[in-house]
């Protein structure tokens, strides 16, 4: 995907921002519709085909969570960057847990918001949507886990990951039983390990415990002041 071809809807409030990070986004040959509240955000998410969203948290009309979980709802692979510029930790999180897939705190550089955007939309692009039929499944205990479609299936029953969701399961199967460091984690993943994507790790860390309940063999343990290990038992 050449970047001429790469549309990003940017969801922001303040005029004055908003026009400068289009601008940049322009001048690096990304074409980027704008919304100054979470209606009409919606409104061009429905109608338009995007393969990026960056949204504010604090917005007019419908705040940027809910256009989020919105969003994730009709579209589980769209990668989701929040602008946010509050200091809480809990709101980051929140952000996270319905379907974000980063955050870039305000105020922040153009640059590292173009890298972010290059990082997830290369990711994005690695992930052919193809037919489970051919695409290569691996095996984590009672689960097949399918990288390529994002999907983990169980009897029957098959769950939609978000890219995150999907490199991390892929991270830990890769290491199975084995001891990773909170760092190494957030290193492969995020490509940094600062405090509030730490705080972040718990977030999906949970979500994955979660989907794998249905099969007792696998438990993701946390070795306090160590990190996790991703643990698959063979049954006998």
């Amino acid at each position: 995907m050449n970047k001429t071809e790469v549309k990003i809807l940017l969801v922001e409030d303040d005029e004055t921002l908003r026009f400068i990070v289009k601008d940049n986004l322009n001048q690096h040959n990304y074409e980027v519709e704008v919304a100054e509240n979470g209606e009409i955000a919606l409104d061009l998410f429905n109608t338009k085909k995007f393969d990026l969203v960056l949204l504010d948290v604090m917005l007019p009309k419908i705040d940027g969570f809910q256009v989020a979980k919105s969003i994730r709802n009709s579209d589980e692979h769209i990668p989701i960057i929040f602008l946010t510029a509050r200091s809480m930790t809990e709101d980051r999180i929140a952000g996270l847990t319905l379907g974000g897939d980063d955050y870039i705190p305000k105020p922040f550089s153009m640059e590292e918001l173009l890298l972010k955007i290059k990082v997830f939309l290369k990711r994005r692009n690695a992930q052919p949507f193809v037919n489970k039929m051919v695409s290569r499944a691996i095996t984590i205990g009672n689960f097949e886990f399918y990288p390529d479609d994002l999907t983990l299936s169980i009897n029957g029953n098959s769950r939609t990951l978000t890219l995150k969701e999907s490199e991390l399961i892929r991270y830990f199967s890769s290491n199975a039983n084995k001891v990773l460091s909170r760092n190494e984690i957030l290193e492969n993943i995020w490509g940094s390990d600062d405090y509030f994507l730490g705080r972040s790790l718990d977030v999906f860390i949970s979500r994955l415990r979660k989907y794998f309940q249905p099969d007792p063999n696998i438990k993701i343990t946390n070795l306090h002041g160590i990190g996790f290990r991703f643990s698959v038992k063979k049954e006998h």
